[in-house]
């Protein structure tokens, strides 16, 4: 039996979280506030209809935007409810509920392997613990030869930047630029927030 996220773990506490976090988002689009950052950055790495996996999806609203840019985007989350916020709110990719820790998408009818991978949203901080390496592992199966991974997290969310560093490199996978934001700022030993921008090892 897999670790439950925190993310589950929340959801099950609160059954009204998921909803609350959907409509926050919408509330947020709808008064222009400015979502895609992600999105633009990951798109700038990518020549225009690349295959985007979107890890820890949430409501689609970065895989949204990059399948309106013309990528070619699969959505997987933990939270059906959000899964169905991204299919209502995001017509066009596939989305699907799954634990990123337990991701086989080829045996789900999703062939690979995946350009990019992106998992924004401080999703690393939510996986469980034990489950943290078979993640990033799973995610390193998906990736094409080629491809990258870029994964966003905050600090003080129980997972250590350095730690995670370790597990990725475990994990397959190679550092190909470290920031402190989503903007493009470099990392510094000091930043409350990491970019990491990995390759295959």
């Amino acid at each position: 039996m897999v670790e439950q996220s925190a993310w589950v773990r929340i959801t099950e506490q609160d059954p009204g979280h998921s909803a609350a976090y959907v409509q926050r988002f919408r509330d947020l689009a709808a008064q222009g506030f400015d979502l895609a950052g992600e999105a633009r950055m990951v798109d700038a790495m990518l020549p225009r209809g690349s295959r985007v996996l979107d890890a820890g999806c949430g409501p689609g609203r970065t895989g949204g935007w990059l399948a309106r840019a013309g990528h070619d985007v699969v959505g997987v989350d933990v939270d059906p409810v959000l899964v169905a916020a991204a299919e209502e709110d995001h017509p066009g990719p596939r989305w699907l509920v799954g634990d990123l820790a337990e991701l086989d998408l080829p045996a789900r009818g999703v062939a690979g392997p995946f350009d990019v991978i992106v998992s924004a949203g401080n999703v690393m901080a939510f996986v469980a613990p034990s489950t943290r390496a078979a993640v990033l592992t799973r995610l390193r199966a998906h990736v094409a030869d080629g491809g990258r991974a870029v994964i966003g997290f905050g600090a003080g969310r129980g997972y250590a930047f350095d730690d995670f560093r370790d597990d990725a490199r475990a994990a397959g996978w190679a550092e190909d630029l470290l920031l402190s934001t989503w903007d493009l700022r470099p990392f510094t030993a000091e930043a409350d927030f990491l970019v990491a921008v990995l390759r295959p090892a």
